[in-house]
């Protein structure tokens, strides 16, 4: 087999792995999303489907761990699924995840000027256009254009810049969240969880209410997958990366889980609707209650402007990364496999997400919406082979060393498949609460289209290095 034309740096720390991981989990959702929940499922009904979403996600999480450790390579699913599946296997598992991480890193780009806002009421200036309902104005482009460029120069930089930013913002998120769940802790009372405990008439309607938010909760859990895209730059102890892998998805359960609890613990149940029919900031909405201060509702909402800009560059390191791992097997253009010279980062495809988020933001936030549940969806797609490839090589490569090996394989193994493949399910059936719409169908049939057409111009270019 031909040597890959690049080179990357090992240079990524216990602490980088996890505040990668975590980072890329804890977005945007804490701030917007926490009084939805708890009117849907109520406080505890919500911590409960968060454990439950977060096992859907632990049992991936294992074969991901395993796989991780027993083949160290840039590309993560990419990797796994060839071993398993062959190039056609791995290519539709890498292309869905592709699509994931663009999605997101898009969305995310759209998101940080629509918070802005909320902190400056007046930064919207320079009307241009509508998009879908969606106004466009000049200063939210030039904000989001602005960043969207420094992230991706930042990332080309070298991994270890994008981590060192990773950091210092994973720690604001931490920092923030901790003197929430303090401050509810101090000044709360335990009266406001009064009829918003569960929400429900019966045993039945409860459950069912959990399970209406546990469906959607393993999609707040995304992105611990980045940590095995970029396997190749990670100094760690195999065994312990498998665990850290593990643990960042347990503290991001743990995370959400609080952050909801506080809420509930400062605000009743009608403060939690006033909230959501107003600002829809909940959980800024309590912080402010809870100090009795409007700029601690703003500080808040800084830490999660934190999350958007973690999930974004964690997305970003592993979306360049699989463009790499697929651009070495010859599967898309090769060019996008080279490495900058001096950072050691694959840089062209950086740039290609950078310009796609920048290109995105034009369309509003209505179409980044579709394009997320897409992403969403595809995700879920990619993780399901992921675990059909963990069950497979265990069977195909029984002595293959696997510094972090899942013990009962085939429980795990079957529980990541069936609830990676339930999740898959539920986008497609109708009534679910996560059902794709016309449009988000046509954005994820338009990129297999896409997926296609280079496969097959790849497959004639390329011939028979075409999935080497």
């Amino acid at each position: 087999m031909e040597e890959k034309n690049r080179e990357l740096n090992k240079i990524l720390n216990t602490e980088d792995v996890l505040v990668t991981a975590f980072g890329a989990m804890i977005g945007w959702g804490w701030v917007v999303s926490s009084g939805g929940w708890i009117q849907k499922a109520g406080v505890v009904g919500t911590m409960f489907a968060f454990l439950l979403g977060g096992i859907m996600i632990y049992f991936v999480g294992l074969a991901y761990a395993e796989l991780t450790t027993a083949m160290p390579e840039s590309g993560g699913a990419k990797v796994f699924t060839q071993r398993a599946f062959g190039p056609v296997g791995s290519f539709i598992c890498t292309w869905a995840i592709i699509l994931s991480y663009i999605g997101v890193v898009c969305f995310e780009a759209c998101s940080l000027p629509t918070i802005i806002q909320y902190i400056f009421p007046k930064f919207l200036k320079g009307y241009l256009y509508t998009v879908a309902g969606f106004d466009i104005y000049l200063t939210w482009l030039v904000v989001a254009i602005v960043v969207a460029i420094l992230i991706t120069f930042i990332n080309i930089k070298g991994v270890k810049a994008a981590a060192k930013l990773q950091k210092v913002l994973t720690i604001t998120i931490a920092v923030v969240g901790i003197i929430l769940v303090a401050i509810s802790a101090i000044n709360g009372d335990s009266s406001n969880l009064n009829g918003q405990l569960f929400v429900g008439e019966d045993t039945t309607s409860i459950a069912k209410n959990i399970l209406s938010v546990a469906m959607v909760a393993p999609f707040f859990l995304f992105g611990f997958d980045v940590i095995p895209q970029a396997a190749e730059e990670i100094n760690v102890p195999l065994k312990k990366l498998g665990k850290l892998l593990i643990f960042s998805i347990a503290l991001a359960v743990a995370f959400y889980g609080l952050v909801v609890l506080a809420v509930g613990y400062g605000m009743n149940a009608n403060e939690v609707t006033s909230s959501v029919s107003g600002s829809g900031l909940v959980t800024a909405d309590a912080m402010a209650k809870l100090f009795n201060s409007a700029v601690m509702a703003k500080i808040l909402i800084i830490g999660g402007m934190c999350g958007i800009v973690t999930s974004w560059n964690s997305f970003m390191i592993g979306g360049s990364r699989a463009l790499m791992a697929m651009a070495d097997s010859y599967m898309i253009p090769h060019v996008f496999s080279k490495t900058h010279s001096k950072y050691k980062t694959p840089h062209l495809a950086l740039i290609l997400i950078g310009t796609l988020s920048i290109v995105s933001l034009f369309f509003g936030r209505v179409m980044l919406v579709w394009i997320a549940d897409s992403a969403s969806f595809a995700c879920c797609i990619s993780y399901c082979m992921v675990s059909m490839s963990f069950v497979r090589l265990r069977i195909k490569e029984p002595n293959m060393p696997r510094p972090y090996k899942v013990k009962n394989y085939k429980f795990n193994g079957f529980m990541a498949v069936a609830l990676s493949g339930f999740l898959c399910v539920m986008y497609l059936l109708p009534g679910t609460g996560c059902t794709l719409t016309i449009q988000e169908l046509v954005i994820f049939g338009g990129w297999a289209v896409i997926g296609v057409v280079f496969a097959v111009v790849c497959k004639i270019k390329y011939k028979g290095k075409f999935g080497q």
